[in-house]
Order: C-alpha cells, then structure tokens, then sequence
C-alpha cells in the first residue's frame, strides 16, 4: 500500500498524483461520496461544488476546456478560475476545499449563552413557546437571538414546544375587512389567568378585523352584558363606533323569546340589553355559526392563554382589580407586536352621535308599571315613587327603569327622572338585580320616601 494521496469516489480509488489528481472524465459530478486521504489514516470529505471544481480544473490542465469555459461553468470570473488552477498545480485537490472548512464560525453562540438560554428555558420559562421566550429574553436578559436560534437550541437539546398542535383542517379562508372599524369581533374566555392565585376570571375582548387590534378588554366574574357593555363604552371613547360586531349566538347578543302576534304586527321584535344597545347606536349584529367563523378572536385567546398568563404572573395578580391593571399595562404592548396596517387607510369608526347620551345609551333599561301605591317592584324590591312637580300620583303608570354601570338605578317618566337609587353594595353590575341602600333593615317605607325627597 502506498502512501499517495487517494480519492475515493462512491467504492472506486484513484491515486492522485503529487501535483495532480486522476479525476477522470468518466467520473459523474453528481457523486457526492468523494474524499481525499493525506495518509492512510487522514480523510477529508470534498462537496459536489468542489467535485466540480476539481473535474474543470482538471480539463483546463489537459487543455481540454479553455478557461473562458471554465469561468462560464462555474460561474466564475476568469481570473478566479485562474487562481483555482494555481492552487491546484500546488496543492492538487486538496486545494479545492474551502479555507474555513474545519473552523469554528466567529458568529457562532457562545457556550455561555447557550448555557444560560437552556438554565432559563428549563426554570422560569419552562412554558413560554419559543417567539415568547425570544422576546423575554432580549427585554429582561440582554440575550439578542433570533427566534430560529432559540428553536434550533432548545430542540438540540430536547426541549419541545409547550403548545400542543392539532392537525388543521380544510376551511375557506375569508378575507379580512379592508379599513379598521368595519367589522369587531368580540367574545369571552373563561380561563385560569389568575393560575389558582385568585379566582377563575372571564375575560371580555373584541378585535378589529382588519388590523387585529386588540381595541377593547376586560377581565368580568363571569361573561355577562354587562361586561360587553362596558368594553363598548371604552371603544366608542377610545376609537369611535364600529360599523358591526361579530359574535356568536349567546343570549347576551339576541333574545331568545319569540314575537308575539301583537309584536309582529307593530314591526317590533324582542332584543336582549346587548341588543337594544347595539340597534340604538345603529352597529350591526352579525351572528356567527361555528367558532372557526370567528377564527380571529379565537386565536386571540388561545395568544393571550399563553402571554397574558405570564403577564399577570410577573405581576403576581391575584385579584380582578389588579388583574385589569395587568391588562391595560399589556395591551399596548401586544398591539405593538401583533396588529398590522389596514388594506385601506383611514378609519370606518363613526363619531358619538349628539343626540344620544351615554349614560342613557350604556345602560340596562327595563318597562314597568307603577302600582296602586305609587311603588315598582325590581330585583325582589320595592322601590317607592315620591310626588312629581306635574303630577301627586303615578298609580298605574308605565315607567322605564334604568340600571346603570356605576350600580345607579334611575326612573324615568316621559324623560322625566322621577327617582335615583343608589345601591347598597359595589357588587358588579347584572341583568335585573339590584339591592337600594335605602333598603336597609330598620330604614320603614316612609323614611325611603323622604330620603328620596330630600
């Protein structure tokens, strides 16, 4: 055996000369299983690139190619191809292989980094998925990298995303709205943000379809109208009114009783509070049939299930005060990084109307009929009538009750304010539940009425 240099080519070998190597014509350049071996002991692989460069080469040397081919087959400037056939008089096909080869890359991560990236994804961000833990550490550790880095490091060393995906199926994808304020999709997610800290939390948010903005959150006891409500009214201050909302077919957004004859032939049909409101402020309801409908918000959540639950940890919430603080700390963040330009510039919000009052849109509004003595019955009370200035008596009446947010309870008599309520406690608001302070134990009807009259 003889210590030439060989070049193994799939399971054929060919002594290389000191200067030159035997690369045939026959040889395909297509064959990636090529090494050259220094000694019986030495191998070193060569790329198909460099295959073909030492096959070109090699014609230049028999003068079978000139070099102004050779330059146009390896797409190279002649005077390179010329510095390639220099190299390989001297080296041979040794000297095809590239001069890095081997060494390390000075952008390479450090093992420190590495080290710490891996100490924090296995500790404190054990459940962050990869774009989060990204963003984390470049805020909170100086740690720049890119998202692919973190993924290709955390899965070299076995560590998985903590978000578990399901096959997606075939659905038709609809376009979004051209211009912000077409078009909210709202919706509740009731979930464990506090994570055992406090108590299970529902949160109320709507998205602009066309820039998924998150506009309007908030964290209720419960899904309810009041909490779409109140995000509403933070919208219509914020932004302006949208021009419809999308939403499912939940109670809260449309009643469930049907029409009666008399109802039908007056052109008038049943609303629940959510509704009225939405029919009065002239936004249309647009109901959809299956949560993949409104993907936008759905996806939203399951966002905010993995980001705002680290939020409201770092920030230890355990309450729904404090969790709402969380939230508006975080939403300007997060539209930052999530929402995007409209097709269409500008705006579709439309402006308060000034015939309309907040406070008397933005409210729970009940018919009832005053009784004999001058009294109403709401929530499981009895809420006595004190004279008008127009009239003494308001037996048999037909009045409008008003349950606004700040827990208020206010009768209305032809636009007349008749008498205002306070409640007794700063339980949140609900639909047809109401207690009035001045319905305290030892506190006689009488008292109540002068109460009222003062």
């Amino acid at each position: 055996m003889t210590d030439q240099p060989i070049v193994i080519i799939g399971e054929r070998m060919f002594y290389v000369k000191p200067h030159l190597a035997c690369c045939y014509s026959s040889v395909k350049v297509s064959q990636v299983n090529c090494s050259v071996k220094m000694s019986l002991m030495e191998r070193v692989t060569l790329t198909t690139k460099e295959l073909k460069q030492v096959q070109v080469v090699q014609g230049m040397q028999e003068r079978r190619i000139k070099g102004a081919e050779a330059a146009q087959l390896l797409g190279l400037s002649l005077r390179q191809v010329w510095r390639l056939a220099k190299t390989y008089r001297e080296k041979g096909a040794i000297g095809m292989i590239h001069g890095n080869r081997g060494r390390t890359s000075p952008r390479r991560i450090s093992d420190t980094v590495r080290t710490r990236l891996l100490e924090l994804a296995r500790t404190v961000y054990q459940d962050y998925n990869d774009q989060h833990l990204t963003e984390k550490l470049a805020e909170d550790h100086g740690i720049e990298l890119s998202r692919p880095t973190v993924r290709r490091i955390r899965r070299a060393a076995g560590l998985g995303s903590p978000r578990k995906r399901r096959a997606p199926r075939h659905r038709k994808r609809r376009e979004r709205f051209p211009q912000a304020g077409m078009l909210l999709q709202m919706d509740g997610s009731n979930h464990r943000w506090l994570e055992g800290r406090g108590p299970r939390l529902t949160l109320i948010a709507a998205i602009d379809d066309a820039t998924s903005r998150v506009v309007g959150a908030l964290f209720r006891e419960e899904e309810d109208t009041a909490g779409y409500m109140m995000v509403l009214e933070a919208i219509s201050r914020s932004h302006g009114l949208p021009m419809a909302i999308y939403a499912d077919r939940h109670t809260i957004f449309q009643s469930p009783k049907e029409p009666t004859i008399e109802e039908q032939l007056a052109g008038i049909f049943p609303r629940s509070q959510l509704g009225r409101m939405l029919h009065e402020l002239d936004i249309q309801y647009i109901p959809a049939y299956s949560p993949q409908a409104k993907g936008r918000v759905e996806r939203l959540f399951g966002t905010l299930q993995d980001r705002l639950v680290k939020t409201l940890r770092e920030a230890n919430a355990s309450s729904l005060e404090e969790a709402n603080q969380a939230l508006k700390a975080f939403l300007p963040r997060f539209n930052r990084h999530f929402s995007r330009k409209a097709q269409q510039p500008g705006s579709a919000y439309r402006p308060w109307p000034p015939t309309l009052h907040r406070r008397d849109t933005f409210c729970f509004k009940y018919s009832r009929t005053v009784s004999n003595d001058n009294t109403i019955s709401f929530g499981g009370c009895n809420l006595p009538i004190p004279p008008g200035p127009k009239r003494r008596s308001y037996a048999r009446a037909q009045v409008q009750v008003r349950h606004h947010p700040n827990g208020q309870l206010s009768i209305f008599h032809q636009g007349q304010r008749l008498a205002t309520f306070e409640p007794s406690d700063a339980a949140p608001l609900r639909v047809g539940r109401f207690e009035p302070a001045a319905s305290r134990r030892g506190t006689s009807h009488m008292e109540t009425v002068q109460s009222l009259r003062r």
